[in-house]
């Protein structure tokens, strides 16, 4: 049974669901526009409820923690990554894993660089430290949501409903791309030299979005991390091969 919930953090209500009982507590980090329920349907069905304790949220403006209104102010993952650490500290968890999808991946590598004492173990999967020119390009195609395929449209549709779904979109294509102003276009680079808790990076061959030099970079810069590359999966790789990925990385966080 998975237990749904809005607890105060940093001044905003924010929405987690919660299954399992497993003395290793894991939080589930979603993408962009994401939410425990769109992003981690078969991670909170079937992670082993007797090792894990696991943990969704929705950050803030997203899914059910609405309101605020999403936003990207310049520190969006700092805040993300903030929040996500003051969530789990909330609910009364010492130490924690963090299971980072995408933007969600950024936000936890932002959140095991910066408190290092909490982290227990990290995965990202989908992630980047930087933003190049050929990623600005990639963004701005997935600019327009009516582009969008109705397979990914239809479930954020129904969450948001049109109008906020194609305005937060567009904000946040606008948002990230000022991070390849910078002259290294870094997000977080600088930070990953920081990350000591044991790290696993999952990256699929075939994903359109981030380009498999972003996971090598992480890889490289994270001391004593994991590189598994998946040769079909593309960017949603824990949906589609969610049993695949759920071993990979129950085996990791054991």
């Amino acid at each position: 049974s998975v237990t749904s919930a809005k607890i105060q953090v940093n001044g905003v209500h924010l929405h987690y669901q919660q299954t399992g009982e497993g003395s290793h507590a894991v939080l589930l980090l979603p993408g962009m526009l994401g939410s425990g329920q769109t992003d981690f349907g078969p991670q909170l069905k079937s992670m082993n409820k007797q090792l894990f304790t696991v943990v969704a949220w929705d950050p803030r403006g997203y899914g059910q923690s609405i309101p605020p209104s999403r936003d990207f102010p310049p520190d969006f993952f700092e805040r993300d990554a903030k929040d996500a650490v003051d969530l789990m500290q909330a609910l009364k968890f010492k130490k924690f894993s963090l299971l980072g999808w995408s933007d969600g991946g950024i936000t936890a590598l932002i959140a095991a660089a910066k408190y290092p004492a909490l982290i227990h173990k990290l995965v990202v999967w989908g992630a980047n430290a930087s933003v190049t020119q050929e990623d600005v390009r990639i963004y701005n195609g997935i600019r327009d949501v009516s582009k969008w395929s109705e397979k990914v449209k239809k479930p954020l549709e129904e969450m948001y409903g049109l109008e906020y779904l194609a305005k937060t979109c567009e904000a946040w294509v606008d948002g990230i791309c000022h991070f390849a102003e910078k002259s290294d276009g870094s997000i977080c680079q600088e930070l990953l030299p920081d990350i000591k808790c044991p790290t696993f990076i999952i990256h699929g061959v075939k994903d359109p979005l981030v380009p498999q030099p972003h996971a090598e970079y992480i890889h490289k810069h994270i001391k004593g991390s994991r590189l598994l590359l998946m040769p079909e999966g593309k960017h949603n790789l824990h949906l589609r091969f969610a049993e695949d990925f759920n071993r990979e990385v129950e085996n990791f966080l054991r």
